[in-house]
């Protein structure tokens, strides 16, 4: 580059620089792009903060929920949260809209990230403009962000392990359906399936096959491992989507009852497949949960300034049975279509990390 050129310096801020910046929002300045400040700070009294939310993806149910979690706690804080998504779990398709919610200025985002490693860029740039982003469900290989409220994965992978192996008599083949490489919660799912699977010493584990967050693409999976493999004995699918298609996939193939399939999420889909038994187990995360944490510690943050104590937040997971589907501590973990159907908990306090919790 010629001397003569000339250049931009740009400073990339970091989470603790965020926290900094609440101190002198407290004095009635916040910090905005690199370096600036505004008059008119957020840290003080309660306002009617404007809070995004961008789904990993519009029309889950389990984002569905989590948003009328947020929305349910936002209404009970008197701030607004605006929701958008992409409509393929893909960081291409997330990164405009996460650039075009910076351009509106929100006064603080949460995301679940589409990608560990392509949406670190995007949320550095929003936090370069002086916003708080903070991730749910998934998130990225930083700690740029303030804080991550998720299911403890892992857990949720295990208790699917335990509850495929138990379904079939702790012996056979099994098989995972999985999202795609690099999104942080289906990796941790999968890692904890196998893991907990290899305890089992005459269950085989065949290992996995990615369907691209496509309900279709995971049937096509499903039936033709059942025709290469007619012995199967048990598959795991590791998302809504992974599940409600290897659902579909194993009643194509007539194998209702003797290949039993367990599936992350408990959507209305799922919850049918349960009921109609084609599917045979249904582990159920906290969406609501996960929105309601979102938007307190959110809201806390914008009041106080300061970065909560806890900055990963872990919550639980619960096994769903057709034995257990009517009990209220069960069902109340259930995914709504419409948040007309929400029934807002108590969430836990950020502080604390429950484990999944086995209700069957």
């Amino acid at each position: 580059m010629a001397s003569t050129e000339r250049r931009m310096v740009v400073r990339r801020w970091t989470r603790r620089d965020v926290v900094k910046g609440g101190a002198l929002a407290g004095a009635g300045l916040a910090l905005v792009g690199s370096g600036a400040v505004r008059v008119g700070g957020r840290a003080g009294a309660q306002e009617n903060y404007r809070i995004a939310f961008i789904q990993g993806v519009i029309g889950d149910n389990f984002y569905i929920t989590m948003d009328c979690g947020a929305q349910a706690k936002a209404a009970e804080l008197g701030v607004t949260v605006e929701t958008q998504g992409p409509e393929r779990f893909e960081a291409p398709l997330q990164t405009p809209i996460l650039n075009a919610v910076v351009q509106d200025a929100p006064d603080a985002i949460f995301l679940a990230p589409n990608d560990t490693r392509a949406m670190i860029a995007p949320i550095q740039a929003a936090i370069d403009a002086g916003i708080p982003v903070f991730c749910v469900d998934t998130t990225i290989e930083s700690d740029i962000q303030i804080a991550d409220i998720s299911t403890d994965n892992v857990e949720g992978g295990r208790l699917a392990a335990r509850g495929l192996a138990e379904a079939i008599g702790e012996t056979g083949k099994v098989f995972v359906i999985n999202v795609r490489p690099g999104i942080s919660t289906t990796d941790q799912r999968e890692q904890g399936f196998a893991e907990e699977i290899a305890n089992y010493p005459n269950i085989e584990y065949l290992g996995q096959e990615y369907c691209e967050n496509d309900a279709n693409r995971a049937a096509e999976i499903a039936s033709a491992r059942l025709q290469a493999e007619p012995d199967l004995a048990g598959i795991f699918g590791t998302n809504l989507f992974a599940a409600q298609g290897g659902a579909a996939g194993v009643r194509q193939s007539g194998k209702q009852g003797a290949v039993k399939m367990v599936g992350f999420d408990a959507g209305p889909t799922q919850v049918q497949d349960l009921t109609s038994e084609v599917v045979d187990i249904l582990i159920a995360q906290h969406p609501g949960e996960i929105g309601e944490l979102a938007v307190q510690m959110i809201v806390d943050y914008l009041n106080s300034g300061e970065e909560p104590a806890e900055t990963q937040i872990t919550t639980g997971a619960t096994i769903v049975t057709r034995e257990t589907l009517d009990d209220p501590e069960v069902s109340r973990y259930l995914y709504v279509a419409d948040c007309a159907d929400y029934v807002p908990g108590a969430a836990a306090t950020p502080g604390a990390t429950p484990a999944a919790t086995p209700s069957a």
